[in-house]
């Protein structure tokens, strides 16, 4: 039975590789469609990996669309022999927010934190089964986990996000940053003790 269940998801991700693979290709020719339907199947994931970047709601918001535009307008380079959409799309999207924090590094504050709803959006919880005092602490634990990884360096905490809150693999991994993939796992491992030693600070502790 799991091998069945098994077999069945990776049929359902590989009818999803084949439905980007398909819009990107109606896209390249020009169907208006095909690209609203491309944006609206990526925009969660763009947007999430902006905002964990960022901590900034309208800051991420703007990012998704550049990196769209970016998209748009390179996407005739994406091949799929070469790799997953998904795969390609988050490595556009790191570039651009490095490109961003480059940019706006002397001049960055630490950054406030949206607000209960924000933080409920982009953790995709589900509120309506939960009482309130759950939700509370629910939003205060992703508020301390947000600026944790805020303080970690840049190289960092891209590492963290797209193996821990994006979920790639190593090889995605190391495809998105272009770096060995010894180097992926290091800074995977250096970020996720760090990010321990952060939150044992303020008093988060596994359980």
């Amino acid at each position: 039975m799991g091998g069945g269940r098994r077999r069945a998801a990776e049929n359902g991700d590989d009818a999803e590789l084949e439905l980007d693979a398909q819009l990107v290709e109606q896209c390249l020719r020009g169907e208006s469609q095909a690209w609203e339907e491309l944006v609206r199947r990526h925009t969660r994931r763009v947007f999430n990996l902006s905002y964990r970047f960022t901590s900034n709601r309208q800051e991420a918001e703007d990012l998704s669309q550049d990196v769209f535009m970016r998209v748009y307008r390179t996407l005739g380079s994406y091949r799929a022999t070469s790799g997953q959409f998904t795969t390609w799309l988050t490595s556009v999207t790191r570039n651009l927010l490095i490109d961003h924090y480059r940019r706006t590094r002397k001049d960055r504050l630490t950054s406030s934190l949206d607000d209960e709803n924000t933080n409920m959006q982009v953790e995709q919880k589900e509120s309506n089964a939960r009482r309130p005092d759950d939700l509370a602490l629910a939003s205060e634990l992703s508020s301390q986990v947000q600026g944790a990884l805020q303080k970690l360096s840049p190289e960092l905490r891209e590492a963290v996000i797209l193996r821990d809150l994006q979920g790639l693999d190593y090889a995605e991994i190391q495809q998105v940053l272009s770096v060995p993939e010894g180097t992926v796992k290091s800074r995977i491992n250096r970020g996720r003790i760090e990010l321990a030693r952060l939150l044992e600070q303020i008093g988060v502790r596994p359980e």
